[in-house]
């Protein structure tokens, strides 16, 4: 019996499998892999590329050592990882097509006794998966999109919501990045674009279609991950909020989220470079004097009145045609209550709608 497992079974009962094991290398796990799965490569990134090299001359050489160096790592895993795991363990396994990588460790696993499955097609047949259903899932759902000017707490407020036990896509968190030129997160660097797209999927499968789901508003962009076009479809046509605070409360929170700055002027400064093109380089000039100065709220001011602001409104009235419908909703300060209490108001006002 083979006990091989298609990803429309395996999609739909993921948390059915005890584990899901990449044996691909390590590189190639770290480029994407399923949502859960630990990787127990069957050969590491040099073995992959010696391995490689040697089948472009002699494909049974490089069959021989492969089949060595795969039986080797497959022992080291099942004397380690699989140690103390009990007969009905039940892995789902996949390597890159389905084929003779995760083939020879599900035939180990299969032989010890565990209730192993191999996925038919591989990490391909999965990443296919994923991209038919980033193309078909956004439209399903009933986006609800905070729209406000930069430093209006629309991350906070979704984070808020979320604790009220909304649901929420928080597309930033996702990308680790906070979608402007300033807003790459010290020491988080963003995913690859696959890694994205499968948490993105994971996310999205994970949403009740008959409930409200609330968003921030996006570019097509943030930092170097792309935003599928379908969800940006279903998002720009979805019901918008638009969320106003104080000027002198939106500095306020950019000085919180941006304080990692205070001890890197330099690394904002360079970061400002990027709107040269955008802005000219004397006005760039300035406000990298102000930052070298310290004056973190004049220069977050003069971004927010000079840069931000009017950018972001031309692009949000260009691609949310329902801005001028949007539900107003003013928030004074970006304090947990406050924001506690706005997020209380959004429900509150959406069951009344309902």
């Amino acid at each position: 019996m083979s006990y091989t497992t298609t990803i429309d079974e395996a999609a739909a009962a993921l948390g059915r499998f005890d584990a899901i094991i990449d044996v691909r290398s390590p590189a190639e796990f770290a480029e994407d892999h399923m949502p859960g799965a630990v990787n127990w490569p069957v050969l590491s990134n040099q073995e992959r590329h010696d391995v490689g090299l040697l089948y472009a001359t002699s494909p049974f050489d490089a069959r021989k050592l492969g089949a060595a160096l795969v039986a080797r790592n497959i022992a080291r895993h099942i004397e380690t990882s699989a140690a103390g795991l009990p007969k009905t363990w039940r892995p789902l396994v996949y390597c890159w097509r389905g084929g003779q990588r995760s083939g020879a460790m599900h035939w180990f696993l299969g032989q010890i006794g565990f209730r192993s499955r191999q996925l038919v097609g591989g990490y391909k047949a999965y990443r296919a998966r994923v991209r038919e259903d980033l193309d078909s899932l956004p439209a399903r759902l009933p986006w609800q999109v905070l729209c406000g000017r930069t430093g209006s707490g629309k991350t906070r407020l979704l984070q808020a919501l979320a604790a009220e036990g909304a649901q929420v896509l928080d597309l930033e968190a996702l990308a680790s990045h906070r979608g402007s030129v300033l807003g790459a997160l010290p020491g988080a660097p963003q995913p690859t674009q696959k890694r994205f797209d499968s948490a993105l999927w994971a996310a999205l499968r994970g949403l009740d279609a008959t409930r409200p789901v609330f968003v921030e508003s996006e570019s097509r962009k943030i930092g170097r991950i792309a935003l599928p076009e379908p969800l940006l479809v279903a998002l720009r046509g979805s019901r918008c909020i638009w969320i106003t605070m104080p000027d002198e409360a939106r500095v306020r929170l950019l000085l919180e989220d941006y304080g990692h700055f205070d001890a890197d002027p330099e690394g904002f400064c360079s970061a400002l470079d990027g709107l040269v093109e955008l802005r000219g380089r004397a006005r760039v000039e300035a406000w990298q004097a102000l930052a070298r100065a310290g004056d973190w709220a004049g220069v977050f001011g003069e971004l927010m009145r000079e840069h931000y602001d009017p950018g972001y409104e031309r692009s949000l009235r260009r691609h949310f045609p329902n801005l001028a419908q949007a539900l107003m909703l003013p928030v004074a300060e970006a304090d947990a209550a406050t924001l506690r209490t706005a997020a209380r108001t959004l429900l509150d006002a959406g069951r009344s709608a309902s």
